[in-house]
């Protein structure tokens, strides 16, 4: 293998120069140094407090927390836990939502010096009960928003601790308690392909040698202003939390699911955010919301990643984006952090379909391997390897895998075996090339098959099951397949509701495909490429198809088919029992608000999730505005259309109707 070259890496020309105009115009960026990676995330923290108590560290609905605020409550947190468990390392779970108790909490926890184990209490309570099962944990940090479901979780067996009720006479000041840096400092769980998540521990050193590369490389300094769109139970949402708190940055979070994307631009420039970070998919779905007369004025830097990107993602910042706001597609992995970066603005030419993942971040070492572990030549595809001394200690209580995955090379560095495939061109530039084992990306998220395969086996009345990844447009579904072997075979709506007991949403599939037999190879395994394609058609969902029946329904029908890529909706037809899913929704959502012209919230699809019933939140949105006289006038005549006067009507000059 070639030797390992811990000296700072230089960048082609081209990218150096982009590079440079990625800094604030403030003109306060400082690098972080190696030598601030030795020492606690809390230590870094607290510089900040020191330093400016006042300036804002977490911004939310208007409402914000200052650097002193936010060490003031995470100071009473962790007091609270060594009141509990003492000076001992231990994971603590934290089941919050997505705002600044968790970030106080992931704070707390680290200053007593123990290690966060983040929980999504949005997850399928049995999903929460395995992580929290499987790390460990015996305490569990909440708030009066979740309490019943903590309790629930703790089941006797653990300590629950509420931040709303914390004691009165705990102290608020710094704990003065030292944490070394190769202390664990949080646990991040990804799908396992044993049908169990597995656990990604990070120590404090190797998390803070991540945020060093993601700090210098897009150049985050105290003025900024970072989105944080995704969940902390992820690597890309702690490591935003870590950078922003440890360079006196500010965070603002923004719940995609609760909030959706129609009103994400107006808050971007509201808010004056500089810094944007998303995963692909939520990007392109959020940039195709825009009308193009957005200006967004303080936005310096488009960061994506976590998936594929494509062409047409480029396409969308060129349009929508100011010439001073450049575009980062980032490459990270949960079990080794930051990897590599590329940047582009509006004079960058792609002609490829995808976009290269980058070039490496400083002392990191991209390898390309062949099937005997061997390296590869410039040009060549095999598995990407990662080697650094910055790499996860190994997975949480796994020992086996561990020894499959993490490789040591006689030094202080190690390799881990990534699984994806790429190939790398003579000036470093690595190229992602898909998967060699049965792992996939959806919206974002990392999942074993294997996982989804497992949950579904265990569905009563299913005998075989295969599940593949399918492309759909420009991104991904799974679609599973499966064999009864005689007995009734459940309804697509049974197996949904099944797999949401066990499986967060991303890992069920879009479509079912039932079948007599399984196709198979010569040697008897399954012939996944001779499985068939699903066909564009509804599933059998337990409820008879129903036209719709007035114009609203008509082009609620038309939205729901062309966004799932079905040939026709019934009005009792269950969105999220079609394969529609939350990103999906929002998108769904913003459509009706434009050919609507109302307002309605991304919840509204979830409590009102078929045709008939979505009719009715928009007819009642209508109501709100109009005179209940002018208003059934309108419904009468809008019912009372023969099917020619129908046609003549587009489904948006129906919807324009009682706005006049």
């Amino acid at each position: 293998m070639t030797d390992f070259i811990p000296n700072k890496f230089r960048l082609p020309p081209e990218q150096e120069s982009i590079r440079a105009k990625c800094f604030h115009p403030s003109g306060k960026f400082i690098e972080f140094t190696k030598s601030e990676i030795e020492q606690s995330i809390p230590a870094h923290f607290e510089r900040q407090v020191a330093h400016d108590r006042d300036r804002v560290a977490v911004r939310i609905k208007g409402r914000q927390l200052s650097y002193g605020d936010l060490n003031t409550i995470a100071n009473r947190i962790a007091r609270a836990l060594l009141s509990q468990h003492g000076k001992v390392e231990e994971p603590i779970s934290l089941l919050l939502g997505h705002d600044a108790g968790m970030i106080a909490s992931i704070i707390g926890v680290m200053k007593a010096g123990k290690t966060c184990v983040p929980l999504d209490p949005t997850s399928p309570p049995a999903r929460i009960r395995n992580i929290h099962a499987d790390s460990g944990s015996g305490l569990i940090v909440t708030n009066s928003n979740y309490v019943s479901e903590a309790n629930q979780l703790a089941d006797g067996t653990a300590r629950v601790i509420n931040i709303d009720e914390l004691d009165a006479s705990l102290a608020d000041d710094n704990i003065e308690l030292t944490v070394p840096p190769e202390t664990i400092a949080f646990i991040l769980y990804t799908s396992g392909s044993t049908g169990q998540p597995k656990g990604v521990p990070q120590t404090h050193r190797n998390a803070l040698h991540s945020v060093m590369a993601y700090v210098n490389n897009l150049c985050i300094q105290p003025d900024d202003r970072l989105t944080l769109l995704g969940s902390c139970t992820g690597g890309q949402g702690m490591k935003i939390v870590i950078s922003a708190l440890a360079t006196g940055a500010a965070l603002y979070p923004w719940n995609i699911p609760e909030e959706g994307l129609a009103n994400l631009a107006n808050w971007l420039i509201t808010e004056g955010i500089t810094v944007y970070i998303s995963g692909a998919s939520v990007f392109r779905s959020f940039a195709t919301t825009l009308n193009g007369k957005e200006q967004f004025p303080a936005l310096r830097v488009v960061r994506v990643g976590n998936e594929p990107v494509r062409q047409t993602d480029v396409e969308l910042y060129k349009k929508h984006f100011s010439p001073d706001c450049i575009f980062v597609n980032w490459f990270a992995l949960t079990e080794t952090g930051s990897v590599a970066c590329y940047y582009i603005d509006k004079q960058t030419k792609i002609t490829d379909e995808i976009i290269p993942l980058g070039y490496r971040c400083d002392e990191t070492e991209i390898l390309v391997l062949d099937d005997n572990r061997q390296p590869l030549g410039f040009g060549q595809t095999g598995e990407i390897a990662i080697r650094s001394r910055y790499i996860c200690p190994g997975y949480w209580r796994q020992s086996e895998l561990t020894r499959d995955k993490f490789r040591t090379d006689g030094g202080e560095e190690r390799i881990f075996l990534s699984g994806d495939l790429g190939f790398m061109l003579p000036d470093g530039l690595l190229y992602h090339a898909g998967r060699k084992d049965f792992q996939v990306k959806i919206r974002g998220n990392r999942l074993e098959i294997g996982e989804v395969e497992t949950a579904l086996r265990a569905v009563d009345g299913i005998r075989e099951v295969a599940v593949v990844k399918q492309s759909q447009g420009i991104d991904i579904r799974l679609i599973a397949y499966i064999v009864t072997g005689g007995k009734p075979a459940p309804s697509v709506s049974a197996l949904r509701r099944a797999l949401a007991e066990k499986l967060p949403e991303h890992m069920i599939p879009s479509a079912f495909v039932m079948l007599a037999a399984m196709p198979l190879t010569s040697n008897g395994k399954v012939d996944r490429r001779a499985l068939p394609e699903p066909e564009q058609r509804r599933s059998e969902l337990g409820v008879d198809y129903v036209a719709p029946r007035t114009p609203v329904e008509e082009t609620l029908a038309r939205i729901w088919a062309d966004a799932i890529g079905l040939a026709h909706v019934g009005i009792h037809d269950n969105f999220f029992e079609l394969g529609g899913h939350s990103l999906l929704a929002i998108q769904i959502v913003s459509r009706v608000i434009k050919e609507f012209e109302l307002e309605i919230s991304v919840r509204s699809l979830f409590r009102s999730p078929t045709v008939a019933e979505m009719a009715v939140v928009i007819t009642d949105s209508w109501g709100q505005t109009l005179d209940g006289t002018k208003m059934t006038e309108i419904l009468t005549e809008l019912e009372s259309l023969t099917d020619e006067e129908t046609k003549r009507l587009s489904g948006e000059e129906v919807a324009k109707i009682p706005s006049k």
